[in-house]
């Protein structure tokens, strides 16, 4: 059992990582911290109460507040979440409480110890039938607390579910799976029953976000399938992720995910397909500046560079200064407020005239397309859309690949 921290009861609601955060700030800054570190105690009473256990947090949070006047550092306050969480739930399942720091290691640039870790938490989970370990967090050599990125108690369960050799690894959240898309664009979207690691990852990278990208790696290499489930609704199969499946979709497409805010720089020269070495003179401007890009259509004289308008709007000038110096090309042109949408499906290598029917529909719904980018893979079809058109161009799509099959 790997629990995170506990989150927001209602709307209004703050999450006990932000708390500790807050709580932490105002210890390293001087100021008085114990009336809030006394209101994260009060939420975990809550818990306890609620449980009707008699478990007792007084020497763990008179630790806690030593450690924050001793400066421990803003990772240490924020793993305290899982920690404390982790002790509580121990105690109401009877299993055995393994602290993530004693298991779980970093080295000392703060990159996961895969091997080490590997080792040492299979020998742990051998002496004992039933743990929990807190989620989100591990330690360096020297014994400092290191996290993961925030969600990352979803990669420490990956890495338990490896270690113990296991048959599954259930991944219990707060929706009934992956959904065929957003919620927040489509009413009720359709759940993905099942969905391909490769799948997973198009569709986490464009924007889907149950569960933290990192975390398909360490049960990926070890062929360890992970089910995401429905705490509230625990009837509820959720979707299943596997590395390969001859589960045919119900839908041509698996899912649609996007993002708004990109800018496209369109780049012309005469004979560029003869000149050697023009892609690399192009893709050195942005990597002197540290850009990285996105996508990267192009035609005989033509190609265009997609890449994040937030983290380009500061550097632009120096982009194209590199550009015009190092490739010399005849224009360039900006194009910015850009969406990027992207269908993913195994389904789609075997149906003709997938790609037709996403621009037919598209156009039905006067969505004008500015590119189009398909991997050798034939899993995914990247469109490129005006922010304004983003939704538009999903809820055209959704309806072509699903409403009209129901």
């Amino acid at each position: 059992m790997v629990p995170s921290a506990p989150g927001k009861r209602n709307d209004r609601d703050i999450k006990v990582t932000d708390m500790l955060y807050s709580c932490y700030a105002a210890a390293e800054a001087g100021e008085e911290f114990k009336p809030q570190l006394r209101k994260i105690k009060d939420r975990f009473d809550a818990i306890i109460n609620g449980l009707h256990l008699k478990t007792s947090l007084e020497k763990e949070f008179d630790t806690i507040a030593e450690n924050f006047k001793n400066k421990a550092g803003t990772e240490y306050a924020a793993s305290r979440g899982e920690y404390l969480n982790g002790i509580i739930m121990a105690d109401y399942l009877g299993y055995t409480f393994i602290d993530a720091a004693e298991v779980i290691f970093f080295n000392d640039k703060g990159e996961f110890d895969a091997e080490r870790t590997d080792k040492i938490l299979s020998a742990r989970l051998k002496k004992c039938e039933r743990a929990v370990i807190p989620g989100f967090y591990g330690a360096k050599k020297d014994g400092t607390v290191h996290t993961f990125s925030r969600g990352g108690s979803d990669i420490t369960g990956s890495i338990v579910a490896k270690a113990a050799g296991a048959d599954l690894y259930e991944n219990w959240t707060d929706v009934s799976g992956f959904l065929v898309a957003d919620p927040r664009i489509i009413e009720n979207p359709r759940v993905i029953q099942v969905i391909t690691y490769r799948e997973l990852r198009e569709l986490s990278y464009m924007g889907a976000t149950v569960l933290h990208e990192d975390a398909v790696f360490p049960v990926r290499k070890a062929g360890i399938p992970i089910n995401i489930r429905n705490t509230n609704q625990p009837e509820d199969k959720g979707t299943l992720i596997v590395e390969n499946t001859c589960h045919h979709s119900k839908y041509t497409i698996t899912g649609i995910a996007g993002k708004k805010g990109f800018v496209a720089v369109n780049i012309d020269k005469d004979m560029m397909n003869s000149e050697v070495g023009f892609g690399r003179k192009v893709l050195s401007a942005f990597e002197q500046s540290g850009i990285s890009f996105e996508h990267m259509p192009s035609g005989i004289d033509t190609m265009t560079v997609f890449v994040h308008q937030e983290e380009f709007e500061g550097k632009e000038q120096q982009v194209l200064s590199a550009i015009n110096r190092l490739a010399k090309p005849d224009t360039v042109d900006l194009e910015a407020d850009l969406a990027l949408i992207a269908v993913v499906g195994r389904g789609m290598r075997s149906t003709r005239g997938t790609a037709g029917r996403i621009f037919s529909a598209l156009s039905h719904a006067n969505v004008n397309v500015k590119m189009i980018d398909q991997g050798s893979s034939e899993l995914n079809i990247i469109i490129g859309v005006t922010n304004d058109d983003f939704e538009t161009a999903i809820k055209a799509i959704y309806d072509i690949f699903v409403t009209t099959q129901l």
